[in-house]
């Protein structure tokens, strides 16, 4: 599961952190392998802003899952903290700790001044770095080759990289890691990018064979029709997020009484084509689809709707369907 610990319109950041860690135990309970939560700024519909914060919590509420990021926005960070504070995470948590690392703000350009976002250029040498503090292993004569992250040096969580272009796949693939790309925010990219990971994958002290993940948007209900219904929340507030307008996120009832202009349903249209929004049935044979297309090593499955309990029902309705 990937979350975004989401605000419904009329809540608050609190109460969305905490129905995202109730998810969690219940993703565990379903047998789910992996819980991630994202980085995001300055957005009044989304509460998973520190991810290291939020995945502590949820590891302490569970005791098998693995939890991670999904990601964590290198570029807004120093290598070093992310290191001490993935490190101190895995020494805590150990064996169940991922990191994923992108290369986005996850905000516009002034939260992103503000988080002293370094940009794209500087992604390479922040990785080199990062891989470097959990290693300890540097090139002659690094200016950092003294310093050490404690916890972390030698013991560091599993590391991923994200991706939704070709850009993060080549660097995946030439640095022997686990490659996870955004199928839901990207998905005309998803085969070129997983093309290319495969094709610069060089063997690695981590993997020996590409693994590539696939995340997809997901909506299950009990039938098609309130599937379409509950997701009109995310359609909306997706929309409104690309006009400049974010908010938390509104009701279905809310999203199906607003009045789209034929543009604006043209843009939902094309957006929700690629989402998997259904009943058991419509949701499981996308995702066979999916994973036949792809030939992803792992599905990770995102779903946001304005209720949390919706979004509950529809992991356990999948869980179910997953058993049958």
């Amino acid at each position: 599961m990937l979350d975004l610990a989401p605000i419904p319109a009329g809540g608050t950041a609190g109460q969305a952190l905490r129905a995202t860690i109730a998810l969690a135990r219940e993703a565990e309970r379903l047998g789910f392998t992996r819980f991630w939560v994202a980085e995001h700024h300055g957005m009044p519909g989304i509460a998973s802003s520190s991810p290291p914060v939020l995945i502590g919590h949820i590891a302490d509420a569970t005791s098998r899952i693995r939890v991670g990021s999904g990601g964590v926005m290198l570029p807004n960070h120093t290598s070093l903290v992310v290191a001490e504070q993935f490190g101190m995470l895995e020494a805590l948590h150990p064996g169940r700790i991922d990191l994923g690392i992108g290369r986005a703000p996850g905000t516009d350009q002034a939260t992103a001044a503000a988080l002293r976002h370094r940009g794209p250029d500087e992604f390479p040498r922040q990785l080199t770095d990062l891989l470097g503090f959990f290693t300890g292993t540097w090139p002659a004569g690094h200016p950092y080759a003294s310093v050490r992250a404690v916890p972390g040096e030698g013991a560091g969580p599993d590391m991923w990289l994200l991706g939704s272009s070709g850009y993060s796949a080549q660097v995946a693939g030439a640095l022997g890691l686990p490659f996870a790309f955004a199928h839901h925010f990207m998905p005309a990219n998803t085969l070129p990018a997983l093309a290319l990971y495969r094709e610069t994958f060089r063997p690695s002290q981590t993997l020996a064979q590409p693994y590539a993940m696939v995340a997809a948007g997901v909506i299950c209900a009990e039938t098609d029709e309130q599937a379409r219904f509950l997701a009109g929340s995310s359609a909306l507030s997706f929309l409104r997020l690309r006009q400049g307008r974010p908010g938390q996120v509104p009701t279905p009832e809310e999203a199906a009484a607003y009045p789209y202009s034929d543009l604006e349903r043209a843009f939902i249209a094309d957006r929700q084509s690629t989402q998997l929004i259904g009943a058991q049935d419509t949701v499981r044979s996308g995702l066979e689809d999916l994973l036949k297309r792809t030939e992803a090593d792992e599905l990770m499955i995102t779903t946001q709707t304005h209720d949390p309990a919706d979004r509950l029902r529809s992991f356990q309705l999948l869980a179910e369907s997953a058993r049958a």
